[in-house]
């Protein structure tokens, strides 16, 4: 009786360590984390970008313009044209989103279409039909941006 309820553990251990887990409850946090890394200039919140974008030196960021900001603090050194009343953020659109998850369920990356409509100065600013990747990681229980690539499709 001894062998078979030992045999018996062993199958529940090893099945309940082959399961994968579903973690596609994380889904909505994650996008939202995503939708406020562009939302929140359209009230010009520093608050909530800095609460969704890794506030260290791990931060990376790719633009269409060929520039890639290394960390948090160059991050930050872009907030004074975000900031400057002759920008204005009109709105924004997201198409396409996909969004997977690790199996470790801490790591997220997605793919989407981004249109980001803006005001240089009363002049249109806007990126259309930007292709926008990114890598978010699930920190202290809250998903942040830890990396992002913006890009032009080649007419």
């Amino acid at each position: 009786m001894k062998k078979f309820s030992f045999i018996i553990l062993v199958v529940i251990v090893l099945s309940s360590c082959n399961r994968t887990h579903d973690y596609s409850s994380e889904k909505p946090e994650i996008e939202k984390t995503i939708r406020s890394c562009i939302g929140w200039a359209g009230k010009k919140d520093l608050a909530l970008l800095h609460s969704v974008i890794v506030n260290d030196s791990s931060y990376l960021e790719v633009s269409p313009y060929n520039r890639v900001v290394k960390g948090f603090d160059e991050f930050r050194k872009a907030e004074k044209s975000w900031m400057s009343p002759d920008f204005q953020a009109v709105r924004y659109e997201i198409r396409d989103l996909r969004i997977d998850i690790s199996g470790s369920g801490t790591v997220a990356w997605w793919y989407c279409v981004l249109d980001d409509i803006n005001t240089w100065r009363g002049e249109p600013a806007s990126w259309l039909n930007t292709r926008w990747t990114g890598v978010a990681e699930k920190r202290k229980g809250k998903w942040i941006v830890v990396q992002q690539h913006f890009s032009f499709a080649a007419e």
